[in-house]
């Protein structure tokens, strides 16, 4: 569903991404972990088309979208949950998910669906995103993404500073969206939370893949993450 076929990336002069490549299947989720300074943000922004690629390509459902516009990436059906949010603080729960709604055309059946998955939504219908709590946050975020209907969904540190009944809550949903068939791409720093939700893990360092195991081979045996993160 999600192919990253040897992308190169820099930030001006300083290249980040090396010949990285990783492929997720509809129905999966692929977990991404890496030192800080890997590359694990930079792999996200650029699939999104907001870092442009020095070379390789990205596809979806077979489609190349590495050649498109940031802007038209949600469009080929790509679900962005950034670190730290990004939402919009002084608009309403309600006028952000709008935003996700217009940005595929979704209509209120899309919304229900949504909001069935975080009905805590409902009832801060209302209320403006900044007077959220981190949890609510990241609820929100989460949701707007799925407005789009996506095909691929990209998290990056989603369980970052919530408390554990908030961490539950996101990953049951997450693990709703590979059960309805959902791509799902997933930062995360927690290799606990990981190993609880991940189908396979990929090891990247210097923005260089290393391997790719299963999430039973490191729950089997913890060396695997030892040996490449240090921990």
């Amino acid at each position: 569903m999600l192919e990253v076929k040897a992308i190169n990336v820099a930030y001006g002069k300083a290249q980040v991404l090396r010949d990285l490549s990783l492929r997720v299947e509809a129905g999966e989720i692929l977990c991404l972990l890496g030192r800080n300074g890997a590359g694990k943000t930079t792999t996200m922004k650029a699939i999104m088309g907001l870092l442009p690629l020095m070379s390789g390509q990205v596809v979806v459902a077979g489609e190349a979208i590495s050649d498109q516009p940031p802007h038209k990436v949600p469009g080929a059906g790509v679900g962005y949950v950034p670190q730290g949010r990004r939402l919009f603080s002084e608009l309403t729960v309600a006028q952000n998910l709008e935003i996700g709604l217009a940005a595929n055309r979704s209509g209120q059946a899309v919304l229900d669906n949504v909001l069935e998955l975080f009905p805590r939504l409902r009832e801060r219908w209302s209320q403006r995103a900044q007077t959220l709590s981190g949890g609510e946050q990241q609820m929100l975020a989460t949701a707007r993404a799925l407005c789009l209907q996506p095909k691929v969904l990209l998290l990056d540190e989603p369980t970052e500073g919530l408390q554990p009944s908030m961490i539950e809550a996101i990953r049951q949903v997450i693990t709703v969206m590979r059960e309805r068939g959902v791509a799902i791409l997933l930062v995360e720093q927690r290799v606990d939370a990981v190993l609880s939700v991940a189908d396979r893990v990929a090891f990247i360092e210097n923005g260089r893949n290393l391997e790719t195991v299963s999430a039973d081979e490191i729950r089997a045996d913890h060396s695997i993450v030892e040996r490449h993160l240090g921990v």
